[in-house]
């Protein structure tokens, strides 16, 4: 997300799709895409622009990277771009005998064979992670995830929106979880993808935290408490400086003072882009109610402390919207009783007809998508649904090649629809 140090809170968005390549036939990961930019542009670069969106590379040569070009305000019109595009490099890569799937980890990818890295523009950064954290591992070679980058205009906004974001971040995987299968096995999580991404870089913990961003609020305690500790840090492994503190920042939402922004990182990408951007303008709208003070303070969000979020976000990644919630100073921020046994899917259910009440305009041409996670679950679930308890690699086949079709016709999937 570029160009958005001027814009104020909630003004406008940049979100970023993250894919694989797979062969057509197999559904194995093909790794490609230097092939495919140079068959768009006729050089191996890693960024094409499209007019309002762009494609980009990734650390791993089976992923690209789909975003809106500028910033925007109008999610409706980006999902019509967005579907475009996937129609457009579907297409191309049909010429490679290969296509686009959706889903936050390949469900039988083997990244020790099959795992190779971008090798041309900012090689000596990709490579300098390899050399420091072996990125052939799942946590690396094996993820894709939806970005939501949010602007903020000075130190007062980034204040409001952290704390805002800290609050919302253990509860995503509740309505996002889309990995709970990879190496051809039920992993007994629904959100594996996050799993990894909090243990990828414990060689060096500063750079992820607890996933769940440290109670700061200004660009001057951001910087001492989280980017100086990188920075000190990652010295011994990295004697040369090639690689960034603020690229290093691993945490569920990482502070991008250069270019304004709060990025979140921890959302599983979606079988569409209509359910990922579902999925972003329910966060919007969440995040903006908590910054407008509608129930808590911005004081009374600060108060809340990181490892009480993380301890809701570890349960979160594993069971998703099954989750219970069990931190009664959380859910009573949010309305409901001491007494009451609240599921994730029961928190976001009720946020759901409260948000609709206050940003319907946000909202409404998202309630189809919304609904139907909310009623029938994360994806995950409904993978797991489809899947029903049989692991074998040709039913697996069987059920992402549906997904790699919602992908490719801008589609829920919906196993109850099966063979209907």
């Amino acid at each position: 997300m570029s160009n958005v140090s001027r814009l104020h809170l909630f003004e406008a968005f940049g979100i970023e799709l993250e894919y694989m390549i797979v062969d057509i036939e197999t559904l194995n990961v093909k790794p490609i895409a230097d092939e495919v930019f140079k068959a768009l542009t006729g050089e191996y670069i890693g960024e094409v622009n499209l007019g309002s969106v762009s494609w980009s590379n990734e650390l791993a040569l089976h992923v690209l990277e789909l975003k809106c070009t500028k910033p925007v305000s109008d999610l409706v019109q980006l999902n019509q771009d967005f579907q475009e595009a996937i129609e457009q490099m579907n297409e191309l890569l049909s010429s490679f005998n290969a296509r686009l799937m959706p889903g936050a980890a390949h469900p039988w990818m083997d990244p020790e064979t099959e795992s190779f890295q971008w090798t041309h523009d900012s090689a000596e950064i990709y490579a300098a992670y390899d050399r420091i954290f072996n990125c052939k591992g799942h946590g690396w070679s094996n993820l894709q995830s939806t970005h939501i980058n949010l602007p903020f205009y000075d130190d007062e906004e980034f204040s409001k929106l952290h704390g805002a974001i800290r609050l919302i971040l253990p509860l995503l995987p509740a309505l996002s979880a889309s990995s709970p299968i990879i190496g051809g096995q039920l992993t007994g999580f629904l959100d594996k993808r996050l799993d990894y991404y909090q243990n990828n870089q414990k060689l060096i913990p500063s750079l992820t935290g607890k996933v769940i961003p440290e109670a700061v609020f200004s660009r001057r305690t951001y910087r001492k408490y989280i980017h100086s500790q990188i920075e000190q840090d990652i010295l011994p492994y990295d004697p040369e400086g090639i690689l960034d503190p603020v690229w290093l920042n691993s945490r569920g939402a990482i502070a991008r003072f250069d270019r304004g922004a709060i990025e979140i990182r921890i959302i599983d990408i979606q079988e569409c882009p209509a359910a990922d951007l579902a999925v972003a303008s329910l966060v919007i709208a969440f995040l903006q109610m908590l910054v407008d003070e509608k129930g808590l303070t911005t004081e009374e969000q600060h108060e809340f402390k990181t490892n009480d979020l993380y301890a809701i976000f570890k349960n979160v990644i594993r069971h998703a919207d099954h989750s219970i919630i069990r931190d009664k100073t959380y859910l009573k921020a949010f309305g409901f009783e001491a007494s009451e046994e609240v599921t994730a899917s029961d928190f976001w259910k009720k946020m759901f007809q409260k948000l609709m009440g206050l940003y319907p305009e946000r909202l409404s041409p998202w309630e189809t998508q919304i609904r139907m996670i909310l009623d029938q679950g994360t994806l995950a679930n409904r993978i797991l649904e489809s899947v029903d308890h049989n692991s074998e690699h040709s039913n697996l086949k069987m059920v992402y090649r549906e997904l790699t079709d919602c992908l490719e016709n801008n589609e829920m999937f919906n196993p109850c629809l099966e063979g209907a």
